[in-house]
């Protein structure tokens, strides 16, 4: 019987458009790339050039820090482009798919580690603290396997997981660690396994997060390190550890109110959104933001030259808003308003029912009101508005007092939607654990 932990704070939000159960092929995508700003912690170079030919799991980027730790290709086919931004930062790398799909031969140590490393496996994970891919000379207490996902819209992570590789996979997982592997499913799940410690989790989002789940079965202490991926990650890897192939196919739920018909596709990591997207954007609903993840931690794309991202299992359109033109404006009565608060009378049409959100802020930039709105969607056990003052102030002392180490940028993305003051407490989270990682190794 696995454990059963009820999560009560956080909050569900009832986003229209989730995809339905039917799951399409893409069959027209043939440009797919990677992203190096989706692994944070190391410096990624290029390790091909425009021309080179590749297969899959070849290496596109390799760690300064740790050459072992590479990025590969998910197709085969021909390197189109390393396209750079500003100060020639590497922005993606790009792959046009041609001929016969072929693995490429990892060469490896022969040990697991070294083979994640140089299969791109090993990026796919995250470390606590400073939510980066894992540090290459420190072995982590415990790891951490979610096999659900609880954001708005979010798809159900079985889609991608054959139940056989998985436990290959954590069984894996369980020989990097002398501490134990934790598995997370959702309260009522069918998924079992032997090679890991299983805990079932109740309650609203951010029940699926990794951050919620650490803290409620095993908190993140300083001087402790973890590491933290997905039950489809760990799937992959029993699938790397059997087969010796890498799998990088994804099922992918088009979500969200400017979809024509949300719906499930089977495409591949990395893909093209222009070609993806072909045909399912709606055309009558003003202009679009499209989000390569969900609403509230997805990373805004350019659907023209944009691509997939990490996690790549979600893509979310909603309406910009900056065209609306409501009746009376902020002070609008609409029932089509939502509000966490009550200050709109659509409580009395439900708040579970879905709304059609909007990227709009819907305010102004002020300073941090210390109203406690925060907590009641934070489920850790530590203050978020004093955590986060300490990382404004860059106070290394307070930010370790009041548990920087336990968290990650996501976790605060449901204060910052409920967040009177506005403020980019994402964007805050990550600059300050950027900051303490590099004041303090």
């Amino acid at each position: 019987m696995a454990n059963l932990i009820t999560i009560k704070k956080g909050l569900d939000i009832p986003l229209q458009g989730n995809a339905k159960d039917e799951t399409t092929e893409d069959s027209r995508t043939e440009v797919f790339a990677i992203t190096p700003d989706d692994y944070p912690g190391y410096t990624w170079k290029v390790a091909v050039k425009p021309g080179d030919t590749v297969k899959c799991g070849s290496p596109l980027l390799c760690a300064k820090e740790c050459g072992d730790i590479t990025l590969t290709s998910p197709v085969s086919g021909i390197v189109s482009d390393i396209h750079r931004g500003e100060r020639r930062k590497i922005e993606f790398v790009s792959v046009i798919r041609e001929g016969e799909q072929t693995q490429a031969e990892i060469e490896s140590d022969g040990t697991l580690l070294s083979g994640l490393r140089k299969s791109g496996l090993f990026a796919l994970m995250r470390q606590r603290p400073y939510d980066i891919v894992p540090d290459c000379n420190t072995a982590p207490r415990d790891i951490f396997v979610t096999a659900f996902d609880s954001a708005p819209l979010a798809p159900d992570l079985r889609l991608n997981i054959d139940d056989k590789y998985l436990e290959s996979g954590l069984k894996a997982l369980a020989t990097l660690t002398e501490g134990k592997v934790y598995l997370s499913v959702p309260a009522g799940s069918e998924i079992k396994s032997n090679a890991a410690e299983v805990f079932e989790f109740k309650g609203p989002h951010p029940a699926g997060n990794t951050g919620t789940q650490i803290a409620a079965i095993k908190p993140v202490n300083k001087g402790e390190t973890v590491w933290t991926l997905d039950a489809v990650t760990a799937a992959r890897i029993g699938e790397f550890v059997e087969t010796g192939h890498i799998c990088y196919d994804t099922v992918v739920a088009l979500t969200g109110p400017c979809m024509k018909n949300p719906h499930m596709i089977r495409t591949t990591i990395g893909a093209k959104l222009s070609t993806l997207l072909e045909g399912e954007i709606t055309s009558d609903m003003g202009k679009v933001r499209t989000i390569s993840g969900n609403v509230l931690t997805g990373s805004r794309v350019d659907i023209t030259d944009g691509f997939l991202r990490y996690p790549y299992r979600q893509i979310t359109a909603i309406e910009e808003g900056d065209s609306a033109d409501e009746f009376m404006g902020w002070a609008s009565l609409s029932p089509k308003k939502y509000s966490v608060s009550r200050a709109f009378p659509a409580f009395l049409r439900g708040l579970s029912k879905p709304f059609s959100f909007d990227a709009r802020i819907k305010g102004g930039h002020r300073a941090m009101i210390m109203s406690g709105e925060y907590d009641k969607v934070f489920p850790f056990d530590i203050y978020p508005e004093y955590l986060l003052k300490a990382i404004i102030a860059r106070n290394i002392e307070k930010m370790e007092e009041r548990g920087i180490y336990e968290v990650a940028p996501e976790d605060f993305a449901l204060p910052e939607f409920v967040d009177t003051s506005k403020l980019e407490l994402q964007k805050i989270v990550r600059e300050g654990l950027d900051y303490l990682r590099k004041e303090t190794m």
